[in-house]
């Protein structure tokens, strides 16, 4: 008995660098146009997770933070906030900040869609990364109402703020992942590297950890009532802070050596050197706003450096690996060469049109 003909399988593709399937239930869209809203998803997921940052920090420099006294609602049984004498615009500062959630959650879903329809051949790790972002701004909605029930305590207002730069770092990494190809993970620069890089990266998060302690030792408490603040030496803390950020430049100074001197591809080299620069504009922005008394200007500045700065961290660490298939050259066009493990590569099909495939 003969068994009914399989479908045929849906091979990626190209249109620039960004790969994508053929969907049969929109025949008439081709590769450019899935290319195009793929590339509008991931670029806007990133930017609006960046974004939330700063919208936070307008919240919490304007003494907005229990603008709305309740959640969901503004206030008891009042969705929406309403203009008054009394309140004055902090209601909307807040409000926007929470309707920025929305528009998080719909690039979140709109990630998981064109992921699942049309980059399937990607690999299993790849889809399991595009959650992230949605389970992540799930859980900012739901620290976020914590935050305001508890009167903007800074145990809640920390993470609060923390799981932002992850989101934005692992937004990074699936932006890049979209553009550089779709075969398994390969190191792209010597093992040594890869070696810095992710003390690097612990050290940056501590970095970013310290620095929402300074915060939460300081003026900027998000509302201009009496709030609990962490009970620490603001200038102990920021020393402290100062101390893991001279860590990092370390890490950082030593990575670039590694990587000029192995004459590693060429955006491993560019995206290290954007990390420098923007490293260094924190600093003196935090000096300035250290020795001027934190003021809001210079402290909205050092947050868009925050929203930068998690990002920068993984695009470097996107840079030192590549998904390219072996025999095909990296994204780069002056790319140094490929560094392959040592270990034997486990055997997987010669296609990458296979989404079973765990990468």
């Amino acid at each position: 008995m003969s068994s009914a003909p399989s479908a045929p399988a849906r091979l990626p593709e190209r249109h620039g660098h960004i790969t994508t399937l053929p969907d049969p239930r929109l025949t008439g869209w081709g590769p450019a146009r899935r290319a195009r809203i793929a590339a509008v998803v991931f670029w806007g997921n990133l930017i609006c997770q960046m974004g939330i940052i700063l919208s936070g920090a307008a919240v919490r420099l304007t003494g907005s933070g229990l603008g709305c006294s309740s959640w969901p609602n503004c206030e008891p049984g009042q969705f929406t906030p309403e203009l008054t004498m009394a309140s004055g615009i902090h209601p909307f500062v807040e409000f926007g900040n929470r309707s920025l959630t929305g528009v998080l959650t719909v690039f979140a879903i709109a990630l998981l869609l064109v992921s699942r329809r049309w980059l399937g051949h990607k690999g299993r790790s790849f889809r399991a990364l595009t959650w992230v972002p949605l389970i992540g701004t799930a859980l900012q909605a739901l620290i976020g109402a914590f935050v305001v029930w508890m009167d903007l305590h800074p145990g809640l207002v920390s993470p609060h703020f923390l799981i932002s730069p992850v989101l934005a770092a692992t937004s990074a990494v699936l932006l890049a992942r979209l553009y550089d190809g779709d075969g398994r993970t390969r190191l792209a620069v010597p093992r040594t590297a890869m070696t810095l890089f992710v003390p690097l990266a612990v050290v940056g998060f501590v970095v970013l950890l310290l620095g929402t302690i300074v915060t939460g030792t300081g003026p900027h408490s998000g509302d201009a009532g009496a709030i609990t603040r962490i009970n620490a030496s603001p200038v102990v803390v920021s020393r402290i802070h100062a101390l893991s950020v001279y860590l990092f430049c370390a890490l950082l100074a030593a990575l670039l050596v590694v990587l000029h001197r192995t004459g590693a591809r060429r955006g491993a080299r560019t995206a290290a050197w954007a990390l420098v620069v923007l490293t260094l504009l924190q600093g003196v922005i935090g000096y300035v706003q250290y020795f001027t008394g934190l003021p809001t200007l210079i402290v909205f500045l050092h947050l868009i450096g925050a929203a930068l700065f998690g990002a920068g961290i993984a695009w470097v660490g996107a840079r030192l690996v590549t998904w390219q298939e072996p025999g095909t050259s990296p994204t780069d066009a002056d790319a140094g060469p490929v560094h392959h493990d040592s270990s034997p590569a486990p055997s997987h099909p010669t296609h990458p049109a296979h989404p079973t495939e765990a990468r």
